[in-house]
Formats: C-alpha cells, sequence, structure tokens
C-alpha cells in the first residue's frame, strides 16, 4: 500500500510539473518581411528557394510538434507583403531565439519583429 501511495505521488508531481512548465509557455508573434531585393520573387535563386523551404520545414515540423500556432503570409506582391508566425516560448529571451534561429532570417533574406502576443480565440 506504501509503495502504491508513493507510486501515485510521483505521477501526479510528474504531472503537475508538466502543467506548470506548459502554462508557464507564453504566445509570441514575429513579422517577418522580405529583403527588398526578393519582392520579385522572379529574381530568386536556387538558394534563397533552398532558404524558404527550410523556412517552410522548420515551421511545417515546428506546428506539427505544437510550438507554433500558426503560419502564413499576406497575399499581395509589394513591398507591403509580409509573414507572421504564431508561437510558444517560455520568456523573451527564447522566443527571441526562436525568431533568429529561423533560417529566413538567419540567412538574411528577411527581416524580422519580435511582439509579445495573446491567443484570444482560435477556430476549432
Amino acid at each position: 500500500m506504501k509503495t502504491l501511495i508513493i507510486i501515485l505521488s510521483i505521477l501526479l508531481s510528474s504531472d503537475m510539473i508538466a502543467e506548470e512548465s506548459m502554462e508557464k509557455e507564453k504566445d509570441y508573434i514575429y513579422k517577418l518581411k522580405l529583403v527588398p531585393r526578393l519582392i520579385d520573387e522572379n529574381v530568386w535563386t536556387k538558394r534563397d528557394n533552398e532558404i524558404v523551404r527550410e523556412h517552410f520545414e522548420r515551421l511545417e515540423d515546428d506546428t506539427e510538434s505544437g510550438k507554433v500556432i500558426l503560419a502564413g503570409r499576406t497575399l499581395n506582391s509589394d513591398s507591403t507583403q509580409f509573414g507572421i508566425v504564431i508561437f510558444k516560448a517560455k520568456d523573451e529571451k527564447e522566443a527571441e531565439q526562436y525568431m533568429n534561429d529561423d533560417p529566413a532570417v538567419k540567412n538574411k533574406i528577411m527581416t524580422a519583429e519580435l511582439f509579445p502576443f495573446m491567443t484570444a480565440l482560435i477556430r476549432k
């Protein structure tokens, strides 16, 4: 009986720790802008396309794992176009690191700006 109580206590405390760490995550959003030379997709190099593919695959993987809530871009093809990524991070430092590790940002084909964010509603 004592062993059962200890096992249950361990299981409950590990669940509580997991819940606490999930609760501590906050939402962040970063806004992406293509560098001006890439606004016209017809001038993209093979390397530019590879970087965008890496950027997309990372977001796809992180969406599947639950880190990314939403990612997308506007469809206009002028200097006002932008993309957004809404994601989870434990704090601003982690959020900034995540944004800066985006292959498009790291390879300087997109600029990014980070904001704390609160997801209020999401479609089921």
